[in-house]
């Protein structure tokens, strides 16, 4: 199930990990590719990124708020002065049918923000799959394009969830749908360019929002997306983790999930204290501490490298260390926290699309042999309460497989060699597709950071999408 949900996403118990965690949860407001609104990279290729957009154009300062009030559909909920200069930050919300396929049969509020900048600069579309970040942050393509930024919050996450939650409306294509209804309404007010972003699980949204509606967006840039089209083969994943790093790295790594699941006797009454002194609690969801405990344990090493660099394997306790040591460092890695009912619950919709669509990465941990309890733990079912567990459908990732490699175009993968996430990987071969990988990056793996030749051809590319040549 691997780490956190897919994240990037700065969650409510602390960032997510791991596969089952995006296929690990994270929260969008934290991407790492996202650059803070208020401030630019002081050096290197963001610097030149920033510079090649076009000059700043200035803020409609009169008559954005009339025209915004004047979509159907659309609220604007507050207005204040951006986190970034020259731009102006709006709240919003827009009213989606609960099923687009029959848009009588209710409705709920998705949350918007909108970093604008000028009505004739390009947008970014982004999402981050999951809630609305927290703060506002501009993007790397927005930033790069001086562009306006329009960000979605994911149906059922957050505050964008019906009254009434049917969760078999929780799929790739009704949340496309939102944002194919959300672009069709601003394109009222925006002349310019559509560039969709988002990364990880938002990059996964990204994708499937140019498959069911490719006319919507001059391009799409997704950041470090797994392709999970044949969820049962995980032999990348597999062949993943007998590579990445150093013999040295791999083997401590072995070594201290063993060492861990060896002393369960000591260790989880840890846990267990640590959840009684925060509050935190197992069984709605995960059931008890000692199944947290494992899967905690299991998520470690995909964690790891999902967010840890090579340097810190220097800090991964050996078969000599305390029990306080292997503690915390599962606790440095993994969190403890984030298979609680409390770490759990803000991302039930995620796990819910891994167990029906999205899938999922199953690793076989031979090196633990003898040393698990729980056979088939690591999957997303075995943290969603009994009611919303359910059977996968293959279909909807194979399809989308099959579009992205034969007939996308205009699309743009960015991956990290050293990222768990990016080992299985879209492989576009359609017109005007990019895919290009970062052999030193892990779950923040930007356009900024790539080698010079593919930093420049990226950059054109996203330049010419946006009809700034």
């Amino acid at each position: 199930m691997a780490g956190r949900p897919y994240a990037r996403l700065k969650s409510p118990v602390r960032r997510t990990r791991g596969p089952l965690a995006l296929f690990s949860a994270a929260l969008a407001s934290s991407l790492l590719v996202a650059i803070p609104a208020a401030a630019a990279p002081a050096t290197g290729a963001g610097t030149v990124l920033a510079k090649s957009a076009a000059s700043p154009a200035g803020i409609a300062k009169d008559d954005l708020l009339a025209r915004l009030r004047a979509v159907p559909g659309l609220r604007v909920v507050s207005v204040k002065k951006g986190r970034a200069k020259g731009y102006k930050d709006y709240t919003l919300t827009f009213t989606q049918p609960v099923d687009h396929r029959n848009p009588r049969g209710g409705t709920f509020q998705q949350r918007l923000t909108l970093s604008h900048r000028s009505v004739d600069r390009p947008v970014v579309l982004y999402t981050s799959g999951y809630f609305i970040p927290e703060k506002a942050w501009l993007q790397e393509p927005t930033y790069g394009l001086d562009a306006n930024q329009l960000s979605v919050e994911h149906r059922f996450f957050g505050a964008s969830l019906p009254k009434r939650k049917d969760w078999a409306k929780l799929d790739i294509w009704q949340e496309a749908s939102d944002e194919h209804a959300i672009v069709e309404a601003l394109k009222q007010v925006y002349d310019g360019a559509w560039i969709g972003t988002g990364a990880s699980k938002g990059g996964m949204t990204a994708v499937y929002h140019h498959r069911f509606y490719p006319g919507d967006l001059d391009g799409v840039v997704a950041y470090v997306a797994p392709n999970d089209a044949v969820n049962a083969d995980d032999r990348v994943y597999e062949r993943f983790f007998t590579t990445v790093g150093t013999p040295s790295c791999r083997a401590a790594l072995r070594t201290v999930q063993r060492e861990a699941l060896k002393r369960r006797k000591s260790l989880v009454p840890r846990l267990t204290a640590l959840a009684k002194r925060e509050g935190l609690t197992f069984g709605r969801t995960i059931g008890t501490a000692d199944r947290s405990f494992e899967l905690s344990v299991l998520d470690s090493a995909w964690t790891f490298w999902q967010y840890f660099r090579q340097q810190d394997c220097k800090g991964i306790p050996g078969e000599k260390a305390s029990d306080t040591a292997i503690f915390r460092w599962v606790d440095k890695i993994q969190t403890w926290k984030q298979y609680t009912d409390q770490g759990i619950e803000p991302y039930l919709p995620y796990y819910y699309q891994a167990a029906t669509q999205l899938g999922w990465a199953s690793l076989s941990f031979a090196h633990l042999k003898g040393l698990t309890r729980y056979p088939g733990l690591y999957q997303p079912n075995s943290v969603l309460p009994t009611s919303l567990r359910s059977r996968f459908d293959g279909r909807a990732m194979r399809d989308v497989d099959a579009w992205v490699t034969r007939q996308a175009s205009r699309m743009m993968f960015v991956y990290g060699g050293r990222d768990p996430w990016s080992a299985e990987r879209f492989t576009p071969k359609g017109t005007d597709c990019h895919v290009f990988v970062d052999p030193r990056a892990n779950h923040g793996a930007s356009i900024s950071h790539l080698s010079s030749r593919d930093f420049a051809e990226a950059t054109d590319t996203l330049r010419r999408w946006a009809r700034l040549t």
